[in-house]
């Protein structure tokens, strides 16, 4: 779906400076990763020290054949390396009156899933920002700039799912190397996935450019959820997305953890600009 060709205007339409900051932690900037350009021509994301830091994880996955296997490996090795199972020795105190310890990366997924306006929807998109330097676009309202109150609103709804966790980020930040570890074994060879979002109120995305009739190029929110399955994206919205997107942009998926997250088809997708199909 997605063309090689520029839109009628003759130009590819850029990331506006208000959706991105201008530094991030990862190997290619945000004015870059957001870009259509990238959504064209994908390349690989790494976070800072990531792989410097677990590369025994990766080195213990290579020989497993099963994914499930390699599921159980990584979800023990990040127990052990956050001491999750441990919390009194990663320093929480039993005594106080927020009891924080349970929430971990999957408390994160399950919550962002249930509703990614919520506080563990505002940690996913702050992980996003601090990460890829992309800014949300709406948190339970729509977000123009820094300087809004929705986004004041937001960043205290992050602030709240973060307070007294065990390096919650970070935690985040080895799940989506890890996903894109599976991504890589499970697709080899392959750029793209074509997936699928309902949405009900299409004028509140910032549309760039409409290159022809029923395709578009709009910012997407800084994180967001989607379906491999177009029958499922139906039951969420009168209008369809179709988006083919880059693997690097995919945070997680519900089938990376099996018997862990809720649904068979979810997809956490990274945003920026996006060319897409609408469909009723």
């Amino acid at each position: 779906m997605v063309s090689d060709k520029a839109p009628d205007t003759g130009k590819n339409p850029s990331l506006p400076a208000c959706a991105r900051l201008p530094i991030n932690r990862c190997n290619l900037p945000a004015v870059i990763l957001g870009s259509l350009t990238f959504q064209r021509h994908p390349a690989a994301l790494h976070i800072d020290g990531v792989a410097e830091l677990h590369g025994e994880l990766f080195r213990r996955l290579a020989p497993l054949e099963r994914a499930e296997h390699r599921a159980h490996l990584f979800m023990d090795y990040l127990a052990a390396h956050f001491l999750l199972d441990a919390p009194e020795e990663a320093g929480f105190d039993p005594s106080s009156r927020l009891h924080r310890d349970k929430a971990d990366y999957l408390r994160v997924l399950r919550g962002w899933s249930f509703d990614a306006d919520g506080r563990e929807g505002a940690v996913v998109k702050g992980w996003v920002e601090s990460r890829f330097g992309l800014l949300p676009r709406h948190h339970g309202a729509p977000i123009r700039d820094v300087n809004d109150a929705a986004y004041h609103a937001y960043m205290e709804s992050r602030a709240q799912g973060l307070y007294s966790t065990n390096a919650l980020e970070a935690q985040l930040d080895l799940l989506y190397a890890y996903c894109q570890y599976e991504l890589a074994r499970q697709h080899p060879d392959t750029q793209h996935l074509r997936l699928y979002r309902g949405v009900n109120r299409l004028e509140q995305h910032d549309v760039l450019a409409s290159p022809d009739k029923g395709r578009q190029i709009l910012i997407l929110n800084s994180a967001n959820s989607f379906t491999d399955q177009r029958e499922r994206a139906d039951e969420f919205g009168d209008r369809i997305l179709e988006v083919d997107v880059p693997l690097p942009k995919i945070l997680a998926y519900s089938r990376l953890l099996p018997g862990r997250l809720k649904g068979e088809d979810e997809y956490i997708v990274i945003g920026g600009v996006y060319e897409v199909c609408i469909a009723a």
